[in-house]
């Protein structure tokens, strides 16, 4: 062998030593983060004393928040003041966007048949029990339901912490809430739930924060921190959207707290994940079960879809701030705004549909109440701050992705979800996924949309749980 070909072997081996070195790096498990449990986010200073603070603060107020006619009476006025807007393009549905003549049909019954209700609509909202506590600085808010039964022997008893995401609220939650509170009066139940529901920081009734850096690991530590002031040391998680990064990573940081992590969108973002999700397309009857091809290939389909779907999101990732003043004070665009993402996020065909399909899967009620909260609370742009928190230096260098979640998860898929992730690929990051279910209808909003089939597939999951792991009750 010539003195030039050793040389260029040398050289070789060098870099493939180095191109290995670095992938296994990128793709190896890290250690969890260490996060403040006290971090501040309030508007003023720091306490210096943490604990006096605590001693002061952790009181939990009850809440029945009303608004004023005045105020409603300005928002119909606003209504009224409608409408230059552009009309679509000649056969054009929802494909630019939420098309405009169906818009003004929706602000015809915001203005003219909600609204006149809205005292009815109040008293729906207020039907559960809502309260108020300090927070790391933040008032924050929550749905809390308790459930007292004297003849719930032979009962298993759990708390459950239930996480939204955008644009949703608690609201969404809703019928699956009822559903969970009604195994108390089920003989045939094995079940009582706790239920917690809380506005994430920013969100609805929810204090946001005036300081850089509240992004959904911080979130995830005050989420946690609500659960031990309300006395519960163990819970299960269910979340979708935001509600599932958030509360994978409570499940992550704190599994000692964690009965099992439950969600609608589970996913799994990390390297390792990614290269799977391509390979696995070559070989799909490897890695999906019979029938369910379609949730995940092609994948040039999805990527399409992410692409069409995603503007929102690199906008708010980037400058919420200014797509937040453009809302803020402005209901007609924010109802465009907000109202598309149940559309396209339910099912994508219904782009084709001139009202958007939005009343094929949900009560227009339901919509107007979740929409009524973000602008009663002015809160569209404290919302979409959190994207810009996520993408953030300091929130990308925790890499959360590649530290494994060892308490048992749950993953439920819809169908009409905006994206799909294999078992092949979560089980890199959660390691006891113990439930893998596929359903055939349902989107992003499964909570709103099909309740009775997250109930299920949440019970299932619990038994699971159950079977494979020991648990205490309450």
């Amino acid at each position: 062998m010539g003195v030039t070909v050793k040389i260029l072997v040398l050289i070789l081996a060098i870099a493939g030593g180095l191109v290995y070195r670095n992938v296994t790096q990128l793709w190896a498990d890290l250690p969890a983060p260490k996060l403040d449990p006290q971090e501040w986010w309030g508007d003023e200073a720091q306490p210096k004393d943490y604990e006096a603070y605590l001693k002061n603060n952790s009181e939990v107020i009850g809440n029945r928040l009303s608004y004023p006619d005045k105020t409603i009476a300005d928002l119909k006025e606003r209504l009224n003041r409608t409408l230059r807007l552009t009309p679509p393009l000649e056969g054009v549905a929802f494909e630019y966007g939420f098309n405009t003549n169906y818009l003004k049909e929706v602000v015809e019954y915001w203005r003219d048949d909600y609204l006149p209700r809205w005292r009815e609509r109040e008293v729906f909202l207020w039907q559960f029990n809502h309260f108020t506590t300090d927070i790391q600085g933040l008032r924050t808010h929550f749905l809390h339901l308790m459930v007292y039964d004297d003849n719930k022997v032979g009962k298993k008893h759990y708390p459950v912490l239930l996480l939204h995401g955008w644009p949703g609220s608690v609201r969404e939650f809703y019928d699956f809430i009822h559903l969970l509170h009604q195994t108390n009066l089920d003989n045939n139940n094995k079940y009582i739930f706790n239920v917690v529901v809380p506005s994430l920081p920013g969100y609805g009734w929810s204090q946001g924060t005036s300081r850089k850096g509240l992004g959904p690991a911080q979130v995830a530590v005050m989420m946690r921190n609500l659960m031990l002031r309300l006395g519960y040391n163990k819970f299960f998680i269910q979340g979708g959207d935001w509600g599932s990064i958030i509360g994978s990573n409570i499940a992550t940081l704190y599994p000692e707290n964690v009965l099992g992590y439950h969600s609608n969108m589970c996913n799994n973002l990390s390297p390792k994940s990614l290269a799977k999700g391509l390979v696995a397309e070559f070989w799909p009857s490897l890695f999906v079960p019979s029938g369910f091809e379609d949730f995940f290939f092609p994948k040039s389909n999805e990527m399409r879809y992410l692409m069409e779907e995603s503007g929102y999101f690199h906008i708010q990732a980037t400058k919420p701030d200014t797509i937040g003043a453009a809302l803020t004070d402005n209901p007609v665009g924010l109802a465009a705004y907000i109202l598309e993402k149940f559309s396209t996020w339910t099912n994508p065909s219904y782009r084709s549909l001139p009202d958007g399909g939005l009343t094929k899967r949900y009560k227009m009620d339901a919509l107007m109440d979740n929409l009524m909260i973000y602008y009663l609370t002015n809160s569209i742009t404290t919302s979409q701050r959190l994207y810009a928190e996520q993408y953030a230096q300091a929130q990308r260098d925790l890499h959360l992705e590649r530290v494994p979640t060892r308490v048992p998860t749950g993953c439920a898929r819809f169908k009409s979800d905006i994206m799909q992730f294999l078992d092949v690929q979560l089980k890199d990051k959660y390691t006891n996924l113990v439930h893998s279910t596929y359903h055939k209808k349902g989107g992003h909003f499964a909570a709103l949309e099909v309740p009775k089939v997250l109930y299920k597939d949440f019970i299932d999951f619990v038994e699971t749980v159950e079977r494979k792991f020991k648990i205490k009750t309450l």
